[in-house]
């Protein structure tokens, strides 16, 4: 899920690549967030980064 914040991804893009709701996507996400203890999905993709959670960019999108 994280993977996919960090590329970009939108609750709707997450929930079809997931097959789950949109809203379950829209929840799962802001749990991240409050968890990470950031206030956007920017500032998740940097601190997933920072903490090497997440490949680059483009090794993540080569990887799916």
């Amino acid at each position: 899920m994280l993977r996919l914040v960090a590329d970009g991804r939108s609750n709707r893009q997450i929930a079809e690549e997931l097959f789950i709701s949109p809203k379950t996507a829209s929840v799962h996400v802001s749990n991240i967030l409050a968890k990470l203890g950031v206030s956007g999905r920017a500032e998740a993709a940097a601190v997933a980064h920072r903490l090497r959670l997440v490949d680059g960019l483009a090794d993540g999108a080569a990887a799916r």
